[in-house]
């Protein structure tokens, strides 16, 4: 580096320059130097219209002040020789630690600046002299809300609860600024904010990856809203570390190298991670809040790794080069795949075998899964479960695991959400290749059935064609009966089974009255009037007891029970 003096109008504040809060706050200096002068030279580097300042812009600033009343005068400037990005900042860092303590957000963007550049915690720490545990407290910044990191700038928010937000999800750090802007509502600090971040009682059901419905796990009212929360929190991480080990097992399946699942609280520092893909031997990192929240990062090594696997292939001898191109290698591979499915269309049976194998086991270009019939209550998938239909299921659907030499489970085409690894779709086409068409059509009618879905308009167009009759898969039951709330249509379902003259001669019964009639005529206690009984709603096309004029009509002319 060289001395020089340089004009105060060619000099001007680099981009680079660390400093972005507190540079005005220069009144200290401007009476220093008026007195004493510029004892300590600004640090520059050339630029094509002057120079610009790395480090010392408190005293450029000090200097334009005093300049407004004539008395500026050259700057002595220590001018770097021309480099890269990162010396400039390390440089105007180090300067700026030593002098006036810069903005901690100030810090967390300059450490950013040079993990961007390449250096990493350990060696910003050995620059600056400072500890490794100092340079990962301000990158931590980088996980805040923005929101949150600018009322902390503003000193609104006390140092204490940003340190514990530095350890929050994005989405609780959001759900807690909410409450913050709330007047109405008490935003929790100090002990009492770990407590609602990190306490065990604290898990919404939100943020469970199983089904909270089927689990049977006690829940909880919200604490501050609509959320409700388990109850029981140990058996609540039963059931999710359960579940995210079979997320972990379907990333494996998937072609990911491994899914690490990170301590219960710890968080991703994306900083000390490296992007890697899939084809390169990426891992999933699986990160679990306290709250159960479960953040799942794709296609990451760590920087340790990315280090030793750059020293490696830097001594490795490279592999030849492929015979074809990228360009050529798709030439063959469009030319073969046009020859193989123009000769598929006069194999019908092998085009059978093919579609059932991409049904099952998934390709890039096909994706099919069962309806998994999720009910909303315990006691419509209790009552589900006697319904001849779905025990039919059941029994082919183990005949047909045992077709394809597989695991009897709840469904051969799983849903997305339980991550269950299926069989490969290769290995499928050839079991299907040593069965009968009659088999094979077998299959594909199940699978057919088992992905059909529960809302689909087709339901009543299938049931019509083949000739659905509900009465001989449905019985009615109190299930049924205690989920209908209309008095006018409980009182007319009981014309239908007890017979008209005990419909009208209750008609000013509760509701509960009217189920209990009912009841009787399912269990025996009273001869219904009718038998293999079906409301209109088990009809195809489904009908109503009401026309659409009554339905239409003023609330105040139904009678609901509310007292049932």
């Amino acid at each position: 580096m060289t001395l020089q003096h340089i004009n105060i109008e060619d000099l001007t504040v680099s981009p680079l320059n660390v400093r972005k809060y507190g540079a005005k706050d220069c009144a200290d200096l401007v009476t220093s130097i008026r007195a004493l002068g510029v004892l300590q030279p600004l640090l520059v580097r050339p630029t094509t219209n002057g120079f610009e300042v790395i480090a010392g812009q408190r005293r450029l600033n000090a200097c334009r002040i005093i300049a407004e009343d004539g008395e500026g005068d050259p700057l002595p400037c220590l001018v770097m020789s021309e480099g890269d990005d990162a010396t400039a900042i390390e440089a105007s860092l180090a300067e700026n630690i030593e002098r006036l303590p810069m903005d901690e957000v100030d810090q967390y963007k300059a450490f950013a600046k040079l993990i961007k550049e390449g250096r990493d915690v350990a060696g910003i720490a050995t620059t600056f002299g400072i500890t490794e545990r100092m340079v990962s407290q301000r990158l931590a910044l980088g996980r805040l809300y923005a929101p949150i990191l600018t009322a902390y700038r503003k000193d609104d928010l006390h140092a204490r609860d940003i340190r514990v937000l530095t350890m929050a999800t994005m989405k609780q750090q959001k759900a807690w600024w909410a409450l913050v802007k709330d007047d109405e509502v008490y935003a929790p600090t100090g002990q009492r904010l770990k407590d609602w971040l990190f306490g065990g009682a604290h898990i919404p059901t939100s943020n469970a990856q199983f089904d909270v419905d089927a689990s049977g796990l006690a829940v909880v009212s919200d604490l501050f809203g609509d959320e409700a929360y388990f109850a029981d929190a140990e058996a609540f991480w039963v059931k999710q570390g359960e579940t995210i080990q079979m997320i972990a097992t379907g990333h494996e399946v998937w072609g990911w190298a491994e899914t690490v699942v990170l301590e219960r609280g710890a968080y991703f520092a994306t900083w000390d991670h490296v992007k890697c893909s899939k084809k390169d031997g990426g891992r999933v990192f699986v990160s679990v809040s306290h709250q159960g929240e479960v953040t799942e990062h794709e296609g990451y090594i760590t920087s340790a790794e990315a280090r030793r696997r750059e020293k490696a292939e830097s001594v490795t001898t490279h592999a030849p080069k492929p015979e074809l191109t990228k360009a050529a290698q798709n030439y063959v591979d469009l030319h073969r795949h046009a020859a193989v499915r123009s000769d598929l269309l006069d194999h019908s049976g092998i085009a059978l075998r093919l579609t059932v194998a991409h049904m099952i086991a998934r390709s890039s270009l096909w994706s099919v899964e069962a309806d998994p019939q999720r009910a909303t209550k315990p006691e419509c998938a209790e009552s589900l479960e006697i319904n001849t239909g779905q025990i039919r299921m059941a029994e082919e659907r183990a005949v047909i695991a045992a077709l394809l030499h597989l695991e009897s489970g709840d469904s051969i085409l799983d849903n997305r959400s339980t991550y269950t690894p299926r069989p490969c779709i290769t290995e499928v086409f050839a079991t299907l290749q040593t069965l009968t068409n009659e088999d094979v059509n077998r299959i594909l009618t199940y699978l057919m059935a088992e992905s059909l879905s529960v809302a689909s308009p087709l339901i009543d167009t299938v049931a019509q064609t083949i000739g659905t009759d509900m009465s001989q898969h449905w019985t009615p039951d109190t299930t049924f009966f205690d989920l209908v709330r209309d008095k006018q249509v409980l009182n007319a379902m009981v014309g239908e089974l007890a017979g008209s003259n005990v419909a009208k001669s209750n008609a000013a019964e509760t509701g509960k009255t009217q189920r209990t009639i009912l009841c009787d005529c399912i269990n025996g206690t009273r001869t219904p009037a009718a038998a293999n009984w079906t409301p209109p709603y088990m009809a195809f096309p489904s009908g109503e007891y009401r026309d659409e004029a009554e339905a239409n009509a003023d609330d105040s002319d139904v009678a609901f029970d509310e007292a049932a």
